[in-house]
C-alpha cells in the first residue's frame, strides 16, 4: 500500500563502486511509517494502521508474505499452540480450522488476512540500511532489488517499524572436521519431509521443537535419527486432560505466581510423561515459564517424540567433539557412523545487519527493554515480533505500535490542514 506517498526521482541511474554495473535509483516520501517485514508481526502492524487509516509502505526481502512458513519450515509442522493463541488481530480463524491448524492451512489463514486488510507488501527489497537523520528528524530507509532489474530505493519516513522478528537468519555452528564428514549437511530451515531419508543414519543437532519433530518425522519415513541433546531442556505434554499446556499455564498464572505455575506443570509433566531424565533429557534448575522469560528458550512440547525415545527409535546422544568422514565424535568419547546432518539449531535476528542504531536494540538484535515495554523506542522507532511470547505478544505489540503511529499521523494532519487553510485565509485577504 503507498497511498499518499510523493516519489521523488533522484539522477536515474547510480554506478556501482566497481563501475561494472548500473542501479535505477528512486527516492520515496512515505506519509506514515514504513514496515520492515511481511510475516505475521509486520502483517499485524499494516491491518492496525489500515483501520486507523494511516497510509503505509510494507517491504520484505523475499517473494511473499512469511517466508519463513512458506520456505524455510518443514511439511509436517502444525502450530504447537490452539488457534485462539495464534489469531492475528480481528481476524480469527475459520471455525473449521482445527485446533492446531497445520503449515498450509496457517499460510492460508495469512493470505486472507492480508487479502482481508488489503496489504499489498513491496517484494524482493532488502533492507541494506536503515539511519535516522537527526538533522531532518527522518528515517532514511535504503533496500536494494534486483528484480526485474537492479533498484536501489531510499524510503523517507518519520516511522520505522521492524517486523522481522527473532528467527530472521539461521544459526549454524561451526563443529572441527565438518570439511571431513563427507555426508550431506543441512539446516532445519531446508527440510521438508523424511521421505528422502529412509534407511539413512541421521544425526540431528538440537532437542527444541524442531529437532524433536524432525527426529519423529524422520522415524515416521523408517530412517535412523540420533539426536543430540548438548544441553538441558524442558519436555511437557502438549495437552493436560484434553486442555492445551499452554492454556492451563494461563489459568494458572491468574492466581498464582510464575514458581508456583512451574512447580505444578513439572508435577503434572512428571505423572504424564515420566521421568524423561532417565532417557537423556535432562531438565533445567529454572522451571519452563521463568526460562522462558528470561532467555527465550521455549519448552518443548511433545506430540509423539518422546515415545519413539522411550522406544530406542530415536537414540539421545551427547554433545559433538568432531566429525570424521561418515562419522561423528561425541564428547563422551562414543563415535556414531552417520549418513546425514540436520542442524536444527535454531535461528536469530538480522537486525543489527541493517539498522544503524544502539539504544534501542541489544547487539543480538532484540528490543533490551523486555516484554511489555520492548515495542517503542526513541525517534519514531517501533519493534513487533520480539517479545519471546509468540504470535499473541506479537499482536499486543503491533496494536500498541499500530495506535501510537496513528495518534501522532493524525496530529501531523490535523496540523498541516490547520496551516494550509490558514495560508489560504492570508491569501484571499489580499484580493
Amino acid at each position: 500500500m503507498m497511498n499518499n506517498n510523493t516519489c521523488i526521482s533522484i539522477p536515474p541511474l547510480a554506478q556501482t563502486m566497481d563501475g561494472d554495473h548500473f542501479f535505477d535509483h528512486r527516492c520515496i516520501w512515505v506519509n506514515g511509517p514504513v514496515i520492515v517485514g511481511a510475516g505475521p508481526s509486520g502483517l499485524s502492524v499494516a491491518a492496525a494502521l489500515k483501520q486507523q487509516g494511516v497510509p503505509f509502505v510494507v517491504v520484505d526481502r523475499a517473494d511473499c508474505i512469511a517466508s519463513l512458513w512458506q520456505h524455510r519450515t518443514y511439511d509436517r509442522l502444525k502450530l504447537h499452540l490452539p488457534k485462539q493463541f495464534c489469531q492475528l488481530p480481528n481476524f480469527p480463524f475459520p471455525e473449521e480450522f482445527p485446533a492446531y491448524p497445520s503449515k498450509f492451512q496457517f499460510i492460508s489463514y495469512l493470505e486472507s488476512y492480508a487479502n482481508h486488510f488489503d496489504i499489498t507488501p513491496r517484494f524482493n527489497e532488502t533492507v541494506q540500511s536503515a539511519k535516522y537523520d537527526e538533522t531532518f528528524g527522518l528515517w532514511r530507509v535504503k533496500t536494494l532489488s534486483l528484480s526485474p532489474k537492479p533498484t536501489q530505493v531510499e524510503y523517507i519516513c518519520r516511522w520505522l517499524v521492524v517486523a522481522t522478528g527473532e528467527n530472521a537468519e539461521k544459526v549454524v555452528p561451526e563443529f572441527e572436521g565438518m570439511e571431513e564428514f563427507g555426508g550431506h549437511v543441512m539446516h532445519a530451515c531446508e527440510y521438508k519431509s523424511g521421505e528422502a531419508y529412509r534407511g539413512k543414519r541421521v544425526l540431528v543437532v538440537g532437542c527444541g521443537n524442531s529437532g524433536m519433530e524432525i527426529s519423529l518425522d524422520l522415524c515416521n519415513h523408517d530412517a535412523k535419527p540420533s539426536m543430540v541433546v548438548r544441553s538441558s531442556v524442558h519436555v511437557l505434554p502438549r495437552e493436560i486432560l484434553g486442555k492445551s499446556t499452554f492454556e492451563v499455564a494461563i489459568s494458572l498464572m491468574k492466581w498464582l505466581p510464575l514458581h508456583m505455575v512451574d512447580k505444578m506443570l513439572l508435577i503434572i509433566a512428571r505423572l504424564v510423561l515420566g521421568n524423561v531424565e532417565k532417557y537423556g533429557l535432562k531438565r533445567p534448575s529454572v522451571g519452563p515459564l521463568q526460562l522462558k522469560n528470561a532467555a527465550g528458550k521455549t519448552p518443548v512440547l511433545d506430540i509423539g517424540a518422546l515415545q519413539k525415545i522411550r522406544a530406542g527409535e530415536v537414540k539421545v546422544v551427547a554433545g559433538i567433539k568432531k566429525f570424521r568422514r561418515g562419522a561423528v565424535e561425541l564428547v563422551n568419547g562414543e563415535v556414531i557412523e552417520i549418513d546425514s546432518v540436520i542442524l536444527a539449531t535454531g535461528y536469530r535476528s538480522n537486525v543489527p545487519s541493517w539498522l544503524k542504531e544502539n539504544e534501542f536494540f541489544s547487539s543480538d538484535g532484540i528490543p533490551k527493554s523486555p516484554f511489555p515495554n520492548g515495542w517503542k523506542g526513541k525517534a519514531g522507532l517501533y519493534a513487533v515480533g520480539f517479545t519471546r511470547k509468540g504470535l499473541a505478544g506479537a499482536s499486543l505489540d503491533a496494536i500498541n505500535v499500530a495506535q501510537d503511529i496513528a495518534k501522532s499521523w493524525k496530529e501531523d494532519t490535523k496540523q498541516k490542514r490547520k496551516s494550509v487553510a490558514a495560508r489560504h485565509r492570508r491569501c484571499i485577504s489580499h484580493f
